[in-house]
Parts: C-alpha cells; structure tokens; sequence
C-alpha cells in the first residue's frame, strides 16, 4: 500500500484510537439502547404524524407528507443537539484523568491522529444513527410535498451540527482546563446558545418572513428554511444585486452558509487542538482562573462560622454547601437577574411600540421554556452525581458509618436539592406573574391592549396574550415535576458507577419519558374537548403552551367553553400535583428496598468503583 495512503487511512478509517472506541462502544449496552431509542421515538414521531392525516386525495396526501417529515426532521435534530454531547462526554472527561494523554503522547501516534482519533471514533455513532433514519424519511417520499434536495440539506444540517460539538468537546478536553462538569456545562451553554439565538431572530425578522442574521448562526433555523419556506425564507435574488459575496451567501444561501461556517469553526477547532495538544500537556498542572474563583469560594466557605444545619444534615448540606463557590453564586444570581430583566425587557418593548402583541406572546413562550429545560438540567446534574460523586471520592463509605440509614439518607437528598433549585424555579414563575400582573392590570393603557382573537376550530375566542392563572398553577406541575427529575438522578446516581453515566443515563430517560408525555398531553389536550385541558396540565412542556396558547394547547375545549376550560386547566394543575407526588414516592420505595436492603446491597456492590 502507497505510504501516503496508509498516512491517510491512519487519520480516520485504521486509526487505533477511533477503532478502539467504535469497537468497545458498539458492545455497550447503554450505546445500543441510545441507538434503540432514537430510532424508537423518530417511528413513532413518523407515523403518529401520517396516522393523524385523513383523506385520500392526492394533494392531502402530499400535504400529510410533508408535515410528518417536519415533525420528524425537527426531531431528529432536537436529538442530534441532545445526543451528539452525549457521545461527546467522555472526551470531555479525559481531563478529570490526565494520565490518558500522557500515555497518548508517549505513543507512535503524531497529534493530529489523537485529534481525529478521538473525534471520529465517538462522531461514529451519531452519524450512523442519522444515516439508519434515511429509510424512514424514504417512506415520505411515497406521499408526495417532500422534495429529495430538502431531505438531504437536512441531513447536512445534523451532521454539520454534530460534528461542531464534537470538535468543540476535543478542544475542551485537550485544552485540560475542563472537568467532568464541564458535560453538564456543555449542556446549558447548547441550550442557552440555541434559545438566544432563535429569540434574536424572533426580534429581528420582518413582517414579510425573511430570514435575519441570526438564521446561519442557528441549525434550528437554518432547518426551517427548508421546512416553512413560504413563512420564512431568504432575500429574494433582486435584493442581494450590487451586495458583497459574504452578503449575499449569509442572507441568500443562509443553509450552506450554516454548514461552511460548522465545517471552517470545525476545521479551526480541530487545527488548534492539534497544534497545542503537546504544548499545553508540556505545561499540564497549572490552575484556570475559573478553578481558582472556585477554590476561592470553598477557602472563604471554610472559614465562615458555624450554622444551623436543619434537622436533617444531608439536606443542609446539598442545600446549602454548593452555593458557596464563587462559580455557583455567579450562575444562580446571574440566571435569577437574567430572567427578570429579559421578562421585563420584553414587556417595556411592547409598552413602547417596539414589539407586537403576537411578538410578545412568542417571546413569553420561548423564555419560560428555556427557564424550565435550564432548571430541569440543572436538577438532573446536580441529582444524578450527588450519590455517585460521594462514592468517587469516599465520602458515601463514611457517611454510612455513621447512624445515618438509607431513608434518611435519600430524603435528606431530595429535600436538599429541591430546596437548592427553589430559587431558580422562581425565575420562570416570577417571569410569568410579571406577564400576567401587566394582564391584570390591563397594560399600563398600552395602545395594543392586553387581548387578542384567536381561532379555535371555527370558533373565534378574545383570550388575553397570557392566561394571568398560570402564574399561580405552574408551581403545582413544575415543583413536582423538577422532584421527580431530582428521584430519577438520585436513582441513576445510586446504580452507576461514575458521575459521567449517572448523568447520561439520567438525561436520557428524563428526555424520553417528558418527550412521550408530553406528545400524549398535548394531542389529548388539544383533541378532548372536556377533559383535554387536565391532560395538558401533566407535562410542564403542554401546560406552559396551553397557558402562553390557549388555543393551541387546549383546541376544542377553547371552541366549546372558555370559562370550563380554565378551570379544568386548574384541576390538571391539581392532580399533576398529586401524580408527580406518588411517582416521586414510588421511585423513594425502590431505591430504598425493604427496609433499606435494596440500597445497602447496591452500595455494596459499588462499593470503591469510579
């Protein structure tokens, strides 16, 4: 074989590094039921969409079609975002053990094959599971409405999106200034990027629906030019004349734009790792800024004096011990004074003329949304390594010398974290009743007003731009539902044997177990006409739209009584409550066993693995 070919295949295809990985993966149990899943929710997304059509005229067809692959392209991407940091997890946590690289540095292997190693070897499983989804997007091909080109442009969307992680978690890891907090950081910081970005766009975009600025920045938008071009699609060719290349590719093509910029941030990430990866290791054992803050926080911590430590201790201390680094008061106050002044920010606009009621009405949407998937992944981070991370350093094998039991153990736990995220769940709520006292009040004599007609089914309805009770029924499903995120990672962190997969496998049934519920409230919600709204209230995902969309999120009771379906949005509220509590019960009883036995035996068994 020619030298240069053999150099080539050694960078992908032969190298060790991602053979390796691709093989141990694929033995993996957690990878397969990943892989499993995925393919799982993209079937059933796909054929809940083409089941809900009716009519067998050719033109239905074609519109049935192109709206199941909508759902299903939309989904698929949702996913790849969730999944391809996932995958991506463990090159983050190479940091948390150094000696991997020095050992990687010490063989034949030039840097550039350890970058790409490493990359493509986890890169593996996310492209093939776009690749597996091919056949099902096939299937709307025999429908009509969806064009060969869009199916393919929204593949290189994904694979664009996800090979961007990736390189961005490489440099991260090589960078060794990361940790194994860094997954859960890399999770908001996505989240967070996503959200700013499409709100950005929301703020900026005209009347006539042409994409902004912001659209190549964002894969989610850059997918809807694919999927809604007649709402949303870019300058005409007449206005991008006489305009630079750079102009006219970001506003004309913004989709190819969106891949080129993936692929030259990619190729620059992936440079700079390979440059730096043996000059940062020469210099491994220096200290980051951010680590010393933290150090900082924990120093003054130390010395503070002493406190009331509740009846229970472990809850005072998962209450109360993590709000002394510096890092953690930074990010709590900054997302509860973030979210007030964005809330408040968005009503001033729409006071003075500078937004439209519609425009408020999305924006209330997309703030309180992103609220709760931050403080939900927050609740999952902090729960899925509280007893997996106590295990790693030693902690849990004290603590159970003591006369602590498993029940007070595990209480101590939940009520410690709950009343940890107390303060970031205000921030939605509060966000809400600033939406809703400016409803109450009738806008301040705002020139728009507070109401608006909405049409549901052939009835039009004058409903206010936010229902104003939703500020007083979202604490009834949030608080529980973030308890029962809290249980589920408490579960996951007992049974795993490091934090990087109790927080894995936590994430993963928490998105799957919300993504079902919620797709069944919400098609009950918005298809029964009496009881639909109670359906609504059990997801977090279906009440906040049913409360911010009425019309949407509660379709038939809205066209049959608006006053009924108000306060059977309430009673949901209700036994949302009651529901999330006796989960959270049930999940208490199985970690615990019969009389603590399930707990101790699985403490046991884990007993000195990381």
């Amino acid at each position: 074989m020619p030298a240069v070919l053999n150099w080539l295949l050694r960078l992908i295809i032969t190298n060790p590094i991602a053979v390796r990985l691709v093989s141990n993966g694929s033995k993996r149990t957690r990878h397969l039921l990943i892989r499993s899943g995925y393919l799982a929710a993209i079937t059933i997304t796909l054929l809940a969409a083409l089941l809900g059509q009716q009519g067998v005229d050719l033109r239905e067809m074609a519109s049935a079609g192109a709206t199941a692959f909508q759902f299903v392209a939309y989904l698929q991407l949702g996913m790849i975002c969730l999944l391809a940091p996932v995958f991506m997890a463990g090159a983050i946590a190479q940091e948390a053990n150094p000696r991997t690289w020095d050992i990687l540095l010490t063989t034949p292997l030039n840097s550039l094959q350890i970058v790409l190693g490493n990359l493509f070897g986890r890169l593996f499983f996310i492209l093939a599971m776009l690749v597996s989804s091919l056949p099902l997007f096939a299937v709307t091909q025999y429908f009509g409405g969806v064009p060969g080109r869009s199916i393919f442009l929204s593949y290189a969307i994904g694979a664009a999106a996800a090979i961007l992680v990736g390189a961005i978690a490489i440099a991260m890891s090589v960078s060794r200034q990361a940790g194994r907090r860094a997954v859960f950081l890399f999770y908001i910081t996505v989240v967070i990027y996503i959200a700013v970005t499409w709100s950005l766009d929301f703020s900026f975009r005209g009347s006539a629906g042409e994409t902004t600025w912001v659209t190549p920045l964002n894969p989610f938008l850059a997918q809807r030019v694919l999927l809604d071009s007649e709402n949303y699609h870019p300058y005409a060719a007449a206005d991008l004349i006489g305009r630079g290349w750079l102009y006219r590719a970001w506003f004309g093509s913004p989709v190819a734009t969106y891949c080129w910029l993936c692929g030259l941030l990619s190729l620059a990430l992936i440079g700079w790792s390979t440059i730096f990866l043996r000059v940062i290791g020469a210099r491994q054992g220096g200290s980051s800024i951010f680590k010393r803050l933290q150090r900082f926080g924990a120093r003054r911590a130390r010395i503070a004096g002493t406190r009331d430590v509740w009846q229970n201790p472990i809850a005072w201390r998962e209450a109360s011990g993590k709000r002394n680094t510096m890092g953690a008061i930074i990010a709590r106050y900054g997302f509860i004074g973030l979210g007030l002044i964005i809330a408040i920010g968005a009503i001033c606009l729409y006071h003075f003329g500078q937004m439209s009621l519609i425009s408020l009405r999305q924006a209330a949407l997309t703030i309180i949304s992103t609220e709760v998937a931050i403080i939900t992944l927050t609740a999952i981070n902090v729960s899925a390594t509280a007893i997996s991370r106590e295990r790693e350093d030693g902690t849990l094998d004290i603590l159970l010398t003591t006369p602590i039991t498993p029940a007070y153990y595990v209480s101590g736990k939940l009520r410690g974290i709950v009343s940890f995220m107390v303060p970031m769940m205000a921030v939605p709520i509060a966000t809400l009743l600033i939406f809703a006292l400016y409803v109450l009040v009738g806008g301040i004599g705002a020139a728009g007003g507070v109401t608006m007609s909405v049409t549901a089914n052939t009835m039009t309805r004058s409903v206010p731009f936010i229902l104003p009770e939703g500020a007083l029924l979202l604490p009834f499903t949030l608080v529980p539902f973030i308890a029962f995120c809290v249980m589920v990672g408490l579960s996951w962190s007992l049974k795993s044997r490091g934090t990087i997969g109790s927080v894995i496998a936590a994430v993963g049934v928490i998105v799957a177990v919300v993504g079902m519920l919620s797709l069944c409230t919400y098609q009950a919600g918005k298809g029964v006409s009496v009881i639909g709204p109670v359906f609504s209230s059990l997801s977090p995902a279906s009440a906040i739209l049913s409360i911010v969309y009425p019309e949407v999120g509660m379709t038939d009771a809205i066209a049959d009584d608006m006053s009924s379906a108000r306060i059977a949005l309430v009673v949901g509220s209700a036994i949302a409550t009651a529901a999330y509590a006796a989960v959270v019960y049930a999940i208490h009883r199985a970690m615990l066993g019969p009389n603590g036995r399930t707990f101790d035996m699985t403490v046991r068994r884990l007993a000195g693995t990381n």
